[in-house]
């Protein structure tokens, strides 16, 4: 059995957010049309990594609660279809270019860990969402969600 690993993803709060996903419990990870992200999706995400849930494009832009990697990476669907604004014409059912993953709810933190209180703690200033913010799929590491696991909890 491989190694937990641990995430971050992104969605716009206002395209799909954490109390989307507590309602429906497990949804698909669509619309991730960056390489890179698609290659940690479909080359290293395995069911039961954990995921920090983070809301881009926000007020404040933060992590908002943990969900889980729930399938294995499959090719995302929306590619194939010609009227999602998602489909890319050069993909197909025998070639997929974009892949996915299922993720799960497992719960919504007491308080949103912003930004930039993240880029402000002495040991998150190497995370890969302080590096190079654009990413929508990245790795974490163990002590990095702890940490930030940690400060969700705290009170103001």
């Amino acid at each position: 059995m491989a190694k937990q690993r641990y995430w971050l993803m992104k969605s716009e709060e206002d395209e799909y957010s954490i109390d989307d996903l507590a309602r429906d419990g497990t949804a698909p990870w669509t619309r991730v049309r960056n390489y890179e992200a698609r290659n940690l999706m479909r080359d290293e995400m395995s069911p039961g990594d954990l995921v920090l849930y983070y809301h881009s494009n926000a007020n404040p832009s933060g992590v908002v609660g943990i969900a889980r990697v729930a399938t294995e990476p499959y090719p995302d669907f929306t590619q194939f279809d010609e009227d999602h604004p998602y489909y890319d014409g050069k993909a197909s059912r025998d070639d997929p270019r974009w892949w996915l993953v299922d993720v799960e709810f497992v719960r919504k933190f007491p308080r949103r860990v912003p930004l930039r209180e993240i880029k402000k703690h002495p040991d998150l200033g190497e995370m890969v969402l302080v590096k190079r913010m654009r990413l929508s799929v990245q790795p974490v590491k163990e002590e990095e969600f702890e940490i930030i696991r940690s400060l969700a909890e705290e009170r103001d």
